[in-house]
């Protein structure tokens, strides 16, 4: 047994040996420079371009081999396990950061270039070539949105207090299996029901701004019944059986004690859902249409979305194309913030309105 007066004086029998501060950056600095110098090489001896993604790859092959092998000469295995596992960690977020940023930067470097005063207040009626703009898209995208949200957000949230709060049979067992399947139901097939469903009332080939949002609806709805049915379950039972020992209702219950404790959450997952199908084209084609005037009637004619807008612009490319590309790129940018907007609202919202847990 090793005695205690073996040990070196100011060292722990439990503390071992560290890399110093840094030297996990310094051994990447070292990989990136190595695996750019072998490819800076090799594309100046074939008179090929530098191939960026492969010097990426060995690099980050290096590093890991690297640090590995450093690590466990200096500090053990165990910790040199750790630090691997970091590495790939890091590595699976940089990889899944590429396409995001790649994608980004994209839509900004090609949408910038028709971002302009013309773009936000004009539409694309007697336009055939250059000018133009998207107001009527956006209209058209803002308005079937807010629609499919009125339609969509009382359906789900109610079916979800019903399935949390009462359900306790097969009914409830019934409703929760045909909200997972709506879940997976392809956006096209949503367009075809909401067409189909006004076809039959109004006659063959009627395309309506509600029918549009009927179908974003249809996307919409198992979407918020999951998330709030989520945000509920998660509301302690004690908080309801207090409010019960007052005599409270069960129904005042849910909407003064439930509801606002869990209020964060759901609209989390209403914005979530508005993101989700605000970007859909299949069924807004199908249902809605596309048109090139301003129509600010949901029940009356065609009307034109922000991703319809898109496909058209680039499947119909007249003279000059660049024209037509330059708005596709242009709308797809104002989706995204659009998107980017409802998102920052959602983290407002779950900020702002979660029930404070301090004194």
């Amino acid at each position: 047994m090793t005695s205690l007066s073996h040990v070196a004086p100011g060292r722990s029998l439990l503390a071992g040996n560290k890399l110093p501060r840094g030297s996990a950056w310094a051994i990447l600095g070292v990989s990136v420079l190595l695996s750019a110098g072998l490819f800076a090489l090799l594309a100046s001896a074939d008179g090929v371009s530098f191939n960026l993604p492969g010097a990426a790859v060995v690099a980050a092959l290096v590093y890991l081999v690297a640090i590995w092998g450093i690590s466990a000469a200096v500090e053990g295995r165990r910790q040199a396990a750790d630090r691997l596992i970091t590495g790939l960690v890091a590595g699976a977020f940089v990889l899944a950061m590429v396409p995001l940023i790649s994608v980004a930067g994209t839509v900004i470097g090609n949408g910038l270039a028709r971002l302009d005063i013309d773009f936000f207040s004009m539409s694309m009626r007697n336009v055939t070539g250059e000018g133009g703009g998207a107001l009527h898209a956006m209209v058209g995208t803002l308005m079937i949105t807010l629609a499919a949200s009125v339609i969509s957000i009382p359906l789900g949230l109610l079916t979800a207090i019903y399935l949390v709060e009462y359900g306790k049979g097969k009914l409830a067992k019934v409703i929760t299996f045909l909200v997972d399947v709506m879940t997976g139901i392809p956006s096209i097939v949503a367009g075809l029901f909401a067409y189909a469903l006004f076809a039959i009332i109004f006659g063959p080939g009627i395309r309506l701004g509600i029918s549009g949002a009927v179908a974003l609806a249809v996307l919409m709805t198992p979407v918020v019944v999951r998330s709030s049915e989520e945000m509920l379950r998660l509301v302690p039972n004690e908080l309801r059986e207090a409010a019960y020992a007052l005599g409270v209702p069960k129904w005042l219950t849910i909407v003064k004690v439930v509801l606002p404790t869990s209020i964060a959450g759901i609209t989390t997952g209403v914005m979530l859902a508005i993101s989700r199908v605000i970007g859909e084209t299949a069924p807004l084609l199908i249902a809605a249409g596309f048109t090139a005037n301003m129509n600010y009637n949901l029940f009356a004619d065609r009307m034109q979305s922000l991703p319809v807008y898109v496909y058209t612009q680039y499947a119909n490319q007249g003279n000059p194309a660049q024209a037509f590309l330059d708005r596709a790129w242009a709308a797809a940018l104002v989706l995204i913030l659009i998107v980017m907007i409802l998102n920052l609202a959602a983290r407002l919202v779950a900020k702002f309105f979660a029930p404070k847990t301090g004194r």
